[in-house]
């Protein structure tokens, strides 16, 4: 069957109810059938989807459909369009598809009202760009001229990237970039000897494969006492933060690597999504956690008391409805998620004002409008 008819066999299905199996989960109400999309296979988020997966069809029968894609473009546009329900995505399907930049600031797309329900903010993990370790390259510095991974249709990917490279101070004129389809096929091109360098999350199974590999893996680090690096870092991706991983490829059983790192996967829906269904799933991935934890590497960040309600992307009202139930959410927690819902509102408007005006160069205009919107109400001007 093709994908298209799957994912809309998902759709109909996914307004019937499954009796919960399970007494902890006796009063979790969810599809017989939910479909999220999510990184592609080998990907620390498709593992961790899988394993809650898992989880969800022992306590409750609710089957998981994990649909992998590629870039964070393939990841949104079944969620947008309402074919899955949920995206356990990246900052690009979250924090770049609110913001409507890059991929998502071309003209058949534009900023997207998406909503946080969960996040993994485990800490154990970090997001960085590894490096082939048969090249020599002990810091960041040293990628000048070497081959670096750029992933078509995956921004957070390389703006990730571009991030990493400018801690050193370099840009993507000072390296050669070396373009890729997905994710996975730019770890596969390091492996192979095509590449240098790509992004990941230090478990993913792509890079535990790379570091197995005859070419080995290395992480360079990161030195939170580098302000000048750090403040370059920041200033292309707000959202890293420094962070010592215990978790990952060539880090498991030692004292940990110093890099950076931020929320990853991030379980995202639509504002649009009923809040029923909404405050299950959160609910779901609350109560369910102690049967998916360890299940996956990394996966121990999804729990409650490691959410971040002060993140860059608003919090759907229906997970909201369960924090209060839960007494986790609070005024302040609320007052910056309304900023957050008044930022995409802004952006929103903005969008539409383009729309009538229908420029010959769109993304000029596009960035111009988009930038003017933003410092107009008072939010914080980032890309």
């Amino acid at each position: 069957m093709g994908l298209t008819r799957q994912l809309t066999a998902l759709a109909c299905a996914s307004f019937v109810l499954a009796p919960a199996t399970l007494a902890q989960a006796n009063d979790i109400e969810l599809p017989r059938q939910l479909s999220w999309t999510a990184y592609g296979t080998g990907s620390a988020g498709y593992n961790q989807a899988v394993a809650i997966g898992a989880a969800l069809q022992d306590a409750t029968g609710t089957n998981l459909r994990v649909l992998p894609g590629k870039n964070d473009v393939s990841r949104t546009a079944p969620l947008r369009r309402g074919r899955v329900q949920f995206s356990a995505t990246g900052v690009g399907g979250s924090f770049m598809a609110q913001e409507g930049v890059f991929q998502f600031g071309e003209q058949n797309w534009g900023p997207q009202r998406v909503r946080v329900l969960v996040a993994n903010n485990g800490g154990a993990i970090n997001l960085a760009v590894g490096v082939a370790g048969d090249i020599g390259v002990e810091s960041y510095e040293d990628l000048k001229g070497k081959r670096v991974a750029w992933v078509v249709g995956a921004p957070a990917l390389n703006v990730n990237t571009e991030a990493y490279l400018a801690y050193a101070g370099l840009t993507w004129d000072d390296v050669e970039r070396v373009d890729f389809g997905g994710f996975g096929a730019s770890w596969k091109g390091l492996i192979n000897g095509q590449v240098d360098a790509a992004f990941a999350s230090t478990n993913s199974g792509l890079a535990y494969e790379a570091a197995a590999s005859p070419r080995g893996l290395t992480w360079p680090t990161i030195d939170p006492d580098n302000a000048e690096g750090l403040g370059r870092m920041q200033s292309i991706a707000p959202f890293f933060s420094v962070n010592k991983a215990r978790v990952g490829a060539t880090i498991d059983g030692t004292d940990g690597y110093q890099g950076a790192g931020y929320a990853y996967p991030v379980l995202v829906a639509m504002e649009e999504t009923e809040p029923d269904l909404v405050y299950n799933m959160t609910k779901a991935m609350d109560q369910l956690f102690d049967e998916y934890d360890g299940n996956a590497p990394g996966i121990g960040g999804w729990a409650i008391d490691k959410q971040n309600y002060k993140w860059v992307v608003p919090y759907h009202d229906g997970a909201i409805e369960y924090f209060k139930e839960i007494g986790t959410w609070s005024d302040e927690a609320q007052a910056h998620n309304d900023n957050l819902v008044a930022r995409q509102d802004a952006l929103a408007a903005a969008w539409e004002s383009l729309t009538a005006e229908n420029p010959d160069d769109w993304a000029s205009a596009w960035e111009t409008k988009r930038r003017e919107a933003l410092a107009a109400g008072g939010f914080d001007v980032v890309f």
